[in-house]
């Protein structure tokens, strides 16, 4: 009786046992689903993303070449100006007595040349007189010297004669020198007066630049001045004022990180956004890109000016613009979203092809792309794009390169099915799928086919190895 009731009990509990473990097979079976997605056709853009501050494209700082106070400023923020208004003035009394003064010196100077003048006519007089003496004395001389000769006279007065002959030939050459110094004397006056005038002229500049003017047509963008402020202008000009040329025709000064700079290119399609005016677009065009880099913390960054039109003046500058540079455009290709790019069932390998053209090679370890660790209970909800080969960050240059990757299409009993394919571009949420007309995947891997995005429950989900990537700004 005994052993039959242990042979009982075992047999009982043999049976609970297999059927707890059938149910819980089946439960965990059961509870294994595949959220799925299809595979589209349809324009797809590559694009790199970016900020930027909105500025003019011609802004001038204003500000003042001589220093002292400001008497009156004529002009506020945004105040309409033209070129050559008067938009502020510094007190001239100090400018008005240095010219003043510079003008009694050149007076002075011109005085001075004229007193030369007057000496050199007074020594060309002298040059005159000194040639009549000397032809008076060598006529005497040549009387007495025939007197002489003739026994008329004695020969010391011809010897006197002679010497008031020497003595006037003398003479005129030192008058001669006396016209060359007084010459001298004018030329080195009328220097005096050329530089007097030039004196003259720096201090009627400087008088002139009192008077602070606008350089450009313009709206007033900035005011660092008030009256009765005391400006200093000494190696560098002090900012009194800055002035934007044109506010309808404006630019978005972007930092392109390094690794993006070798996708932008004069003449490519860029739209923006401000926080200003939340969920509106704006539309602009790559108009250049500086060579010059920014190294911030060891973060190089290079700029590109994407230029727009302003006309309704709504954007004003200094806002914040985040940027989208549309770097390659496809019109009507095969696309697979992102998500399904990091899902990983363990088990579910590709099958083997026969040699010839495939999509991706045989055998290759997929790289899976995306951001972050994917498993089963976040494969479709993390973002990402995946990195094509020959890239800096994800979305895809689109220019001949592409990656190899993975994804699982569901059969018509609903089991998934591996298989490698080629990546190209991708816009962040989907990805290109390029598929070869004769490959042997082609006729699986079309459009409307169900690919799998994500796995919830079960043992047979393995995670996607996580990948670090830059960040991305959202739009």
């Amino acid at each position: 009786m005994k052993k039959t009731t242990w042979i009982s009990g075992a047999v009982v509990l043999a049976l609970v046992a297999g059927g707890g473990w059938w149910w819980s097979q089946r439960s965990a079976q059961a509870a294994v689903q595949y959220r799925t997605a299809t595979i589209e056709r349809g324009p797809l853009q590559a694009s790199v993303s970016a900020s930027g501050t909105v500025n003019p494209v011609t802004q001038v700082s204003v500000g003042t070449q001589v220093s002292g106070q400001v008497r009156a400023v004529y002009v506020d923020f945004n105040t309409e100006v033209k070129a050559g208004q008067l938009i502020a003035e510094i007190d001239p009394q100090t400018f008005e007595y240095r010219l003043s003064s510079s003008q009694a010196d050149l007076d002075a100077s011109r005085a001075a040349v004229q007193i030369a003048v007057a000496n050199s006519a007074s020594s060309r007089a002298n040059v005159s007189r000194a040639q009549s003496d000397l032809a008076e004395a060598q006529r005497t001389h040549e009387r007495n010297v025939s007197l002489v000769g003739q026994g008329f006279i004695a020969q010391s007065e011809a010897d006197r004669t002679r010497a008031v002959l020497v003595s006037a030939q003398e003479s005129l050459k030192a008058v001669q020198a006396l016209v060359g110094v007084s010459e001298a004397q004018i030329k080195s006056a009328q220097a005096n007066v050329a530089q007097r005038e030039a004196a003259v002229a720096q201090a009627r500049i400087d008088l002139s630049r009192t008077r602070i003017t606008s350089p450009v047509d313009g709206i007033v963008i900035k005011r660092t001045v008030e009256k009765g402020q005391t400006v200093a202008a000494s190696l560098q000009a002090p900012e009194l004022f800055v002035i934007a040329q044109n506010l309808s025709d404006m630019q978005v000064d972007a930092s392109i990180d390094e690794a993006d700079v070798g996708r932008i290119r004069a003449g490519q399609k860029a739209s923006f956004t401000v926080d200003a005016f939340p969920g509106q677009n704006f539309e602009g065009q790559v108009r250049q890109v500086r060579k010059a880099a920014t190294n911030v913390s060891n973060v190089v960054t290079y700029v590109a000016v994407v230029g727009f039109a302003n006309e309704s003046g709504r954007l004003l500058p200094g806002m914040t613009a985040n940027v989208r540079v549309v770097t390659e455009s496809r019109e009507s290709v095969l696309k697979v979203p992102n998500a399904a790019l990091r899902v990983r069932i363990a088990g579910v390998e590709p099958a083997a092809v026969p040699a010839g053209p495939t999509d991706a090679p045989a055998g290759a370890a997929a790289v899976p792309p995306g951001n972050g660790a994917a498993n089963g209970a976040t494969n479709g909800a993390a973002s990402g794009a995946p990195r094509a080969a020959g890239q800096g960050r994800p979305g895809g240059s689109g220019r001949g390169a592409s990656q190899r990757g993975r994804i699982y299409l569901l059969d018509a009993k609903g089991k998934p099915q591996a298989y490698d394919v080629r990546l190209g571009v991708s816009d962040g949420t989907a990805t290109e799928l390029m598929v070869r007309p004769d490959s042997p995947n082609a006729a699986a891997l079309v459009e409307g086919a169900t690919v799998v995005t994500g796995v919830t429950g079960g043992a047979a989900t393995s995670a996607a190895p996580a990948r670090a990537a830059g960040p991305r700004m959202p739009f």
